[in-house]
């Protein structure tokens, strides 16, 4: 690989990390409205999205420690947005589970979140949007180098 080229993929990286955190926070306004902080509903969602989880597995998920997704999964059980059920298999383990109210909520702010996003999209003319459409292309391949089988 040339100079060039290493030194161009070095700064598109740091560029496309940085506009991705950018539209993320951006998008996590919408997310005030659920009455829940970020930590949580990004666990949730990892619930959510699992169908069922043990705690370890989601602190892995969630790249934080074991203690912490405790005190995180007990604050979505008080807000019964989860549920904890003993493992059929194991019983010393603990399954979490997202109760209705919890995939409910979950789902109104993913909603509330497109939407923000959908209104800064159409303020864009045609030809952003056919470059937006080849870059989510280009984003998928490289999210796929970057997600383990």
């Amino acid at each position: 690989m040339s100079m060039k080229k290493t030194r161009d993929s070095d700064q598109l990286a740091s560029e496309l990390h940085s506009v991705a955190i950018r539209l993320l926070r951006g998008l996590r306004r919408a997310d005030q409205a659920s009455g829940s902080t970020a930590p949580r509903l990004s666990a949730l969602s990892v619930i959510v999205f699992s169908g069922s989880i043990t705690l370890g597995a989601l602190a892995e998920a969630e790249q934080v420690r074991p203690p912490t997704m405790t005190r995180i999964v007990n604050a979505l059980a008080q807000q019964q947005l989860v549920s904890k059920q003993r493992d059929s298999k194991d019983g010393r383990l603990t399954q979490i589970v997202a109760t209705m109210k919890g995939k409910k909520l979950l789902l109104q702010g993913r909603d509330r979140r497109v939407r923000r996003l959908s209104q800064s999209i159409t303020a864009l003319d045609n030809d952003e949007l056919e470059k937006l459409d080849a870059a989510l292309s280009t984003i998928r391949r490289l999210i796929e180098t970057l997600t383990p089988d």
